[in-house]
């Protein structure tokens, strides 16, 4: 515990704080200890590989996680590749072209069947998998429970209904409300913002045409803007170009995001839309000021955002292959 304490300046805090107690719901924070108790080293001796070989895989990784919950519950419905019996998530428009890290739980789910065989559910992966690639990318620790299982159907419709940029603030508290959550959480987990890339779709309209004017987004600082326009200029094959969330600290997960915002240099117009709802902007001015604040309130709230709609016990099945049902 001292080596990790030293190693990372905010482990041992959250070591203290989400070790105890050792049940949550229907999870339990060592549930693999006795079945599997390699698990930990191999999730993130693979995140970390991957992270290795692709700067981008961290963000990617915490973003299929989000999909996942978001969609049913953390089952990992999100895996499912399509079949002549089953329409998985995958080619929802908010997932198609868009969501990516699905090799990486393969060899993680490869490197455990061969290590503890049908012991280790998808949708536990998915999980664990976010938070090594969040404290891998400087970002806090956290304890997860476990215990989930895998389910056996996925729903697109309700993939085409995931939060999305394009959306009021409302809108998206809303849908984080239907799932359990609360409004603060939109302000926490808004903050996975902080490294990763946007495709030039998802805020085009702010450089050229924001609100239907023809003109762009007067909020939006202007060396940003020039910056962003180059990137994407007014084409259509310029949308799947990608834009750092965060320009300052891309692949560090860090409160960067929440003084860019401040600072209106935020890249998603739903981002920058916390500023102007009372409860939400001062989250924002409290992280932007204080890092350790942001992180602990993040591991509070993606840890909560893991138990959505989770399956336990008997339900559902520990899958073979993350990407097909039993």
């Amino acid at each position: 515990m001292e080596g990790v304490s030293k190693k990372h300046p905010f482990v041992f805090m959250f070591y203290l704080v989400f070790l105890t107690p050792l049940v949550c719901s229907q999870l339990y924070y060592n549930f693999y200890d006795l079945t599997c108790p390699n698990l930990t080293r191999i999730v993130r001796y693979n995140v970390w590989s991957a992270m290795a070989n692709d700067t981008r895989i961290a963000a990617s990784l915490l973003r299929l996680h989000f999909h996942d919950c978001f969609v049913i519950g953390c089952d990992a419905s999100v895996l499912l590749d399509d079949t002549n019996t089953l329409t998985g998530e995958k080619n929802a428009l908010p997932n198609k072209n868009s969501i990516r890290g699905f090799d990486v739980i393969d060899k993680i789910k490869s490197d455990l069947e061969n290590a503890c065989p049908s012991t280790v559910s998808c949708a536990d992966i998915l999980t664990l998998a976010a938070r090594e690639a969040v404290y891998l990318s400087k970002g806090p620790f956290w304890a997860v429970p476990l215990g989930r299982r895998d389910g056996t159907t996925a729903s697109e419709s309700e993939a085409n209904n995931l939060p999305s940029p394009f959306e009021p603030l409302e809108n998206i508290t809303a849908k984080f409300i239907s799932k359990g959550l609360e409004k603060k959480d939109v302000a926490v987990l808004s903050g996975a913002h902080t490294f990763g890339f946007a495709q030039c779709f998802t805020f085009k309209t702010r450089l050229f045409d924001f609100g239907g004017s023809g003109k762009s987004d007067p909020t939006l600082d202007t060396s940003l803007l020039q910056n962003l326009q180059k990137t994407c200029p007014n084409q259509a094959d310029s949308d799947t170009n990608l834009a750092p969330l965060d320009p300052v600290t891309t692949n560090t997960f860090d409160n960067t995001y929440y003084k860019n915002l401040v600072t209106n240099v935020g890249l998603l117009q739903s981002d920058q839309a916390l500023l102007g709802d009372n409860t939400t902007s001062s989250l924002v001015t409290n992280y932007s000021k204080w890092p350790i604040l942001f992180f602990r309130d993040f591991a509070v709230s993606i840890e909560k955002m893991g138990r959505i709609g989770v399956l336990t016990g008997q339900q559902g099945q520990i899958r073979r292959n993350c990407r097909a049902v039993n």
